[in-house]
């Protein structure tokens, strides 16, 4: 997984390039949402019809991120933070399918591993075994930015293990395993078809990055085409 550095960095690349031949044509957004469906393919998932046309901000709001899912809510809180947004529960648990590769910081989940309840017990819904691997790897006191497989099974592969990581009680961060775990909870009857059929994940994973795509995007004389995309111009 690129760190955050790196990802940048090869953000400025591609935005440099696409400068060079069409300037002031290719948003940091369209750059950003071309890059998605590039790495999905490359790693094994099925590729998809990106629409194009977005321009990007200009301005940057902090307090606008509190609308995105944290690895610490809740199943409820994260399904309204979707619905919010027009985004259904089979989109939630097809995108929430991206953690079938990449890595996660030990400091998004080591809550889970030794005092999840306040009294000193780990989250209970996590796989013993699994759970002693990921002491090992996050102890306490040790570095909080260690990164972890977010699929301790195919890590760098995009495919179904994330739901059967699940029905196994191997999901690493809490809103993970919360699909699946949640008693009642309408997710699980997803993550079973999805653990049971990859070209179902495949289809639907598809589909639910088109509808994420769709969330407001700014276009016409709305916004600006960045030509850097750290930064407005």
């Amino acid at each position: 997984m690129l760190t955050r550095l790196c990802f940048y960095e090869v953000v400025d690349d591609i935005t440099t390039a696409v400068e060079t031949f069409c300037p002031g044509i290719v948003s940091c957004a369209d750059i950003l949402a071309i890059a998605a469906e590039i790495s999905v393919t490359l790693a094994g998932g099925r590729s998809w019809n990106v629409l194009l046309g977005r321009r990007d901000s200009r301005t940057a709001n902090q307090d606008g991120t509190s609308a995105l899912p944290t690895p610490f809510e809740t199943l409820s809180e994260i399904t309204k933070k979707f619905t919010d947004v027009g985004l259904d529960t089979t989109d939630l648990v097809a995108l929430s399918g991206a953690h079938t590769f990449g890595r996660a910081q030990c400091r998004f989940f080591s809550g889970r591993l030794n005092n999840f309840d306040g009294a000193g017990n780990p989250d209970p819904t996590l796989n013993t075994t699994y759970l002693e691997t990921l002491r090992q790897t996050c102890p306490e006191g040790g570095n909080e930015n260690t990164l972890t497989d977010l699929d301790p099974t195919t890590p760098n592969d995009f495919d179904k293990n994330y739901y059967t990581n699940l029905q196994n009680n191997r999901g690493l961060l809490q809103s993970d395993q919360e699909l699946f775990s949640t008693s009642g909870a309408a997710t699980i009857d997803i993550v079973n078809r999805f653990a049971a059929s990859q070209s179902d994940f495949f289809d639907s994973f598809a589909q639910s990055m088109i509808n994420m795509g769709n969330i407001s995007p700014l276009t016409g004389t709305n916004g600006e085409i960045r030509t850097n995309c750290r930064r407005i111009n």
